[in-house]
């Protein structure tokens, strides 16, 4: 009647010689009469522990996923080439932005063309014939705001400008101490993957130590 419980649930090799070894520590003899009237009793802390050996089974390639990812997290994080890759991409950006805002610059011309256009037009103005006096001296009032303020906007643009400009150098010159913090955040990333690891290892040990025990004969 085991022998048949075990086709029965399925269960596969390790399943089988683990609970082999529950009942022939668990056996004793017993007079045939009552042996046939014990099976139906015993059969159930057998399927019982059979079903711990199955969830075992099924959840062990779980904690093997996790023990790989978690070496390939600590690989990364303890790579010297991810490191330098990392701090390289950080001096692309800052040399790429401090292109485009240092002086003479795309940024820093911005405002020079836009005062050289109002003040174009307002000396095109002064001489031009086809509007009325009175159109022609509206159109003068409406470029001379906007040269106030396009002079106003290049003077805080310009302000920006320098001021992010600078901030971008002082990063250049702290990108040695910066990739050290990086490494710092790596190395802590790699700590906690492992504590993490520990855990499910501790866990699954507890399974184990739990099926381990189920094999030992009563009192023992």
């Amino acid at each position: 009647m085991i022998t048949s419980g075990f086709a029965r649930l399925g269960v596969n090799r390790l399943a089988a010689v683990l609970i082999l070894g529950l009942c022939v520590a668990t056996a004793s003899p017993v007079p045939a009469a009552a042996q046939s009237h014990g099976d139906a009793d015993a059969l159930t802390p057998v399927e019982e522990y059979a079903r711990q050996v199955e969830q075992f089974t099924k959840s062990a390639p779980d904690l093997g996923k996790k023990i790989e990812d978690t070496t390939k997290s600590i690989d990364e994080a303890t790579d010297a080439a991810t490191a330098r890759e990392q701090i390289e991409q950080l001096r692309s950006v800052i040399s790429d932005l401090l292109g485009q805002v240092s002086d003479n610059a795309a940024v820093a011309q911005l405002g020079a063309k836009a005062l050289t256009h109002a003040r174009t037009k307002l000396q095109a103005l002064d001489h031009e014939s086809r509007y009325k006096p009175e159109e022609r001296q509206i159109l003068i009032e409406e470029w001379r705001k906007l040269l106030s303020q396009t002079e106003q906007a290049t003077i805080e643009l310009e302000s920006a400008r320098t001021e992010f400009a600078g901030l971008l150098r002082t990063l250049q010159a702290r990108e040695d101490f910066i990739d050290e913090l990086l490494q710092l955040r790596r190395a802590t990333e790699a700590i906690n993957a492992m504590h993490q690891l520990t855990s499910e290892i501790r866990a699954f040990s507890d399974k184990l130590r739990s099926l381990i025990s189920g094999i030992r004969p009563p009192g023992v």
